[in-house]
């Protein structure tokens, strides 16, 4: 971080900005880094060689947490590519099963590899609202970011949730996009990118989707790397800091939120999870806890990778925090 730029915590407090967590509704799982996919972007630096991934006890831990607890709606499960958990399928039995809406964050080519064939059909039966990672519209930008050949996997898969009711007009399938920028620069207006997302994949592919959410790159691990070899570190950090936001900063997702690691460790969300640092800097983990409820109004832990949630509009694993 630069050094002329104030504590991400001490700018929050200047700024008037309350920074304790609320009520928790989300639960979030990342359930290893084993992907088949090595994406330029990807702050867990997953990909086919990783190797850790949470196991049966932890995942069934998880779901006696979620059982005890009220307030929790959603459970949002993530990697790597989740599916490849050996447990992905249990999770959204259980889930179903507790009246929770799941959410799988999916990369779209996951379907076309062997022994996946039929995870789309899966999720529909259990009504998992999909958010698919696809930072163009293009095959280009696609693949220069995703790796040779992701686009056209990634068009096929949209086109078969497609078939199946996902992303249509009134449909309760949900399938919502993510959008990432290619280089150092803060997301477009969500708004006026999801139109012309819209239009761009409904005239090329007829693709139908509900929503886009622009993410902002965050200054850790791959992309960090990457500003690096750029020499751009530093004025990255500066562009977050001048377009800090503070409506966006109180709306940011670790409020309401808390992430579990694949060996069971709580975080205040998956960037702080990357970097280990423990919610509220703290070491805690899910058997340390008899229900998520005993987190409400923990203090969260900071850095200045935070800067990329409150910058512009915002960032949140849900997309922009605020109306442009």
């Amino acid at each position: 971080m630069p050094s002329s730029l104030p504590l991400f915590a001490d700018h929050l407090v200047a700024s008037g900005v309350s920074c304790s967590r609320t009520a928790i509704d989300t639960i979030q799982i990342n359930n290893g880094r084993l992907c088949n996919l090595a994406c330029l972007h990807c702050h867990v630096e997953a990909g086919p060689k990783r190797t850790e991934l949470m196991d049966e006890r932890t995942t069934r831990r998880v779901i006696e947490l979620l059982e005890a607890s009220t307030g929790i709606t959603t459970l949002d499960i993530t990697g790597g590519a989740p599916e490849m958990n050996p447990y992905f399928r249990m999770t959204i039995e259980e889930a179903t099963r507790l009246g929770l809406q799941a959410i799988d964050r999916c990369n779209l080519t996951i379907f076309f590899e062997e022994g996946y064939e039929s995870l789309p059909e899966f999720l529909a039966k259990h009504e998992v609202h999909i958010i698919a990672s696809l930072p163009c519209y293009t095959s280009e930008n696609v693949d220069k970011q995703r790796g040779r050949g992701t686009f056209d996997g990634s068009i096929r898969g949209l086109r078969l949730l497609n078939e199946l009711g996902y992303g249509r007009p009134n449909s309760k399938l949900r399938l919502d996009l993510v959008y990432n920028p290619l280089g150092p620069s803060l997301p477009p207006s969500q708004s006026s990118l999801a139109t012309d997302y819209k239009k761009r994949l409904f005239e090329d592919f007829e693709i139908e989707f509900h929503e886009l959410f622009t993410i902002t790159n965050m200054p850790i691990k791959r992309f960090l790397h990457q500003l690096e070899k750029w020499g751009k570190r530093e004025e990255y950090m500066e562009l977050l800091f001048r377009n800090f936001n503070p409506r966006a900063a109180e709306a940011v997702m670790c409020k309401n939120l808390v992430s579990i690691g694949y060996d069971g460790q709580l975080f205040d969300c998956d960037f702080n999870q990357m970097l280990d640092l423990p919610l509220g800097g703290t070491q805690r983990t899910i058997w340390d806890i008899e229900s998520f409820n005993e987190l409400q109004s923990s203090t969260i832990a900071f850095d200045s990778h935070c800067f990329g949630c409150t910058a512009g509009a915002g960032s949140s694993c849900g997309g922009a925090l605020v109306s442009e």
